[in-house]
């Protein structure tokens, strides 16, 4: 659900294996942005990009060279296919044309994001936002920015006002939701988490996240069913087999537990709490 699809330019017994904060830090994720709702923030298709669909929105674009829409549509066709370069030249077109088209300040943040370049994505945030002060898609991507540079209250300041107008945005709650997890304020989690579920029910990280704020209240079958979710909706994020990795290893299943681990590190050679997992089962299923 990245930014640039929002509009139409651009939607048993349990064993206390870990300490509640440490659980939340472990599979990290309070402080991490997942591929949905947050921030693996475009999803690069290349049908975007085709040869023939550029094709295509050049017409219109020769058409009409002067409607700075045209521009924000083919804009978001290239970021969408990672051509970023292309879509920021688009974009600024766009923006040359309408210097009020608060949506292609939208969309050249959140490529701006893509390209690592979060100062800049903050200004056009703050650019579009000075135009539409509502605009949920940029307060729901500043929000993201903040949140990563670990700057939580403005982050949360984001994504609470963006709830507060009414969007129907998932992230919003999903974001806001990881807040409460970091903040320790489980119930308030758990019920943005749950918004955030009806908003997107396709999205898995929600149900991660509610996993893991049940964890925190050893609510394990809970967090089991929800990470099981997460996993029948989209089986190749690591982060919900080592969250499902987690409740067999509070239940002392240490086999089903490790197979879950290896699982999602043959997903994410990188990801840190599988390993971690690993490391804490293995020797009592290897030896």
């Amino acid at each position: 659900m990245a930014d640039i699809t929002k509009t139409r330019s651009l939607r048993s017994p349990k064993i206390a294996v870990l300490p509640v904060f440490a659980i939340v830090t472990a599979l990290g994720l309070a402080g991490c942005t997942t591929s949905n709702t947050s921030d693996a923030v475009i999803r690069i298709d290349k049908a975007q990009g085709s040869q023939e669909n550029i094709a295509s929105l050049t017409s219109v674009i020769n058409a009409n060279p002067k409607d700075p829409e045209g521009y924000n549509v083919r804009g978001s066709a290239y970021g969408r296919g990672g051509d970023f370069r292309q879509g920021l030249n688009d974009f600024n077109t766009a923006l040359q044309l309408n210097p009020r088209f608060y949506q292609a300040y939208a969309n050249r943040a959140l490529v701006y994001r893509n390209m690592g370049q979060q100062q800049q994505a903050i200004q056009d945030y703050n650019a579009a936002l000075q135009i539409n002060p509502n605009y949920d898609v940029a307060l729901i991507g500043r929000g993201n920015v903040y949140r990563a540079a670990g700057q939580d209250n403005a982050a949360f300041n984001d994504f609470d006002k963006a709830i507060q107008n009414g969007t129907t945005d998932g992230r919003a709650y999903h974001n806001r939701g990881l807040i409460y997890q970091k903040r320790n304020q489980q119930d308030k989690a758990i019920d943005d988490f749950s918004k955030a579920i009806s908003l997107s029910p396709n999205a898995p990280e929600p149900y991660n996240g509610r996993g893991i704020s049940y964890i925190a209240l050893n609510d394990d079958d809970n967090a089991f069913a929800d990470f099981n979710h997460a996993i029948e909706l989209n089986g190749n994020i690591a982060e919900s087999w080592a969250n499902q990795a987690l409740v067999y290893e509070r239940r002392g299943e240490k086999d089903k537990a490790a197979r879950s681990y290896r699982h999602a590190i043959g997903l994410d050679a990188k990801y840190q709490p599988a390993k971690d997992g690993l490391a804490r089962v293995g020797a009592a299923t290897t030896g």
